[in-house]
């Protein structure tokens, strides 16, 4: 069982906040061409309290953000859960991408929402080593209001859908590669694609403390938020037998002028608290994270969660466990005509354990937190999202 070494709430700091403030903003997050390495560095807390900096790209800001699960995995609750972040990158990301076609289309919108749902299931037993996670394709309802006529509108979303190297994540398959590394040595894991990167720093090495905001200002304080509204009873998720199945709501929408977004996420299915992001996907500075820094988070934190619970269902001796990830996203095509193509490579995932265990055990956590996770299986499915559109309350044909 890993040990306690830090709590959610015992810090007294926000969910969510900037580490450090950037020199730029990578180009992929407002509208230019070109890839950028979005970096997760992360950490197990204690229990299902996870921590970790998402830095967007070489030269950008670095933000704090803390993870944790819901009454279904008997979690405390205090902070989002997985699924919830990368419900979020989604959203927030093709929102970037609506408002950047219609700029370079000339297009006026007046309002956009969206609503995205996002469903997994997981069969098996972690105990016969038989879990698979599973991922759906993402439902998406966007709802506009502008003067533009409906098959204008029409080709501005399927551009931006296009565009989002969020949604690129979900339809093209992607080959993750990982690494491991043993109370500080690397070994290779022959079920696993091998990382062929060098090796990566270890985040207990790479940071002297815990993160700490760069401000005390208070418009950072309200980044991530939850719901004070209590959510009743929520059944427990089994560790074997029968199929186990999750579906994550999300809705959001522009404010201040398109500066920001808001969006909120939640459980349906089994009931969750409600968590409310805010996004910077247009700032030239960046006053939010972007919504590719809220994606890569949660495929860390997503993972995390499963060598948590996999090392707690097996008793492994497993004192500590760390991540480093790499996640490349981008942009290519036209920038004149505004239609352009989002790309997003394959993960490039650096665990680190702290144990006794021997090393083919702790290959084997490696390889069922791979298998079981779901942002893992989204990532390696071609998954195209299933939209409906609405202009002024009436649907438009894609």
């Amino acid at each position: 069982m890993t040990k306690v070494v830090d709590t959610i709430d015992g810090s007294g700091f926000p969910l969510g906040f900037r580490v450090t403030q950037g020199q730029a903003r990578p180009s992929v997050v407002t509208g230019g061409l070109g890839t950028a390495i979005f970096r997760v560095d992360a950490r197990a807390l204690g229990g299902h309290q996870k921590e970790a900096v998402v830095t967007e790209g070489e030269g950008g800001s670095a933000w704090r953000m803390v993870s944790d699960e819901g009454p279904y995995l008997k979690g405390t609750d205090l902070a989002p859960f997985p699924l919830g972040f990368f419900n979020v990158g989604l959203q927030a990301d093709l929102l970037n991408r609506v408002e950047s076609c219609a700029k370079a289309m000339s297009v006026r919108l007046d309002t956009v929402e969206l609503e995205i749902d996002n469903l997994y299931a997981f069969s098996g037993s972690f105990f016969k080593g038989t879990g698979q996670g599973v991922a759906g394709p993402a439902q998406v309802r966007a709802r506009i209001r502008s003067q533009a006529p409906a098959s204008v509108i029409a080709d501005l979303f399927r551009n931006a859908l296009q565009a989002s190297p969020a949604m690129s994540a979900m339809r093209t398959p992607l080959k993750n590669t990982f690494a491991l590394y043993v109370n500080g040595t690397r070994y290779v894991v022959p079920e696993a694609h091998a990382s062929s990167a060098s090796d990566a720093v270890d985040p207990f090495k790479a940071y002297k403390g815990a993160p700490r905001p760069q401000s005390e200002r208070g418009d950072l304080a309200d980044i991530i938020t939850k719901n004070p509204q209590p959510i009743g009873e929520s059944e427990v998720m089994p560790a074997a037998g029968t199929q186990f199945e999750l579906k994550v709501l999300g809705k959001s929408r522009f404010v201040n002028g398109c500066a920001t977004t808001e969006a909120e996420t939640w459980l349906e299915r089994p009931v969750g608290s409600h968590f409310a992001f805010k996004s910077d996907e247009l700032g030239a500075s960046g006053v939010a994270p972007s919504g590719l820094a809220y994606q890569a988070a949660g495929i860390s934190f997503c993972y995390m969660t499963q060598l948590l619970r996999y090392a707690e269902y097996l008793k492994y001796k497993v004192s500590a466990i760390r991540l480093t990830q790499f996640n490349p996203y981008g942009l290519s095509g036209n920038m004149a005509d505004g239609t352009l193509e989002g790309v997003a490579g394959p993960v490039d995932t650096h665990l680190f354990l702290d144990g006794e265990e021997p090393d083919d055990v702790m290959q084997q956590l490696l390889i069922m937190g791979a298998r079981t996770c779901y942002l893992h299986a989204a990532l390696g499915a071609t998954l195209l999202p299933e939209v409906a559109l609405e202009l002024n309350g009436e649907r438009v044909p894609l």
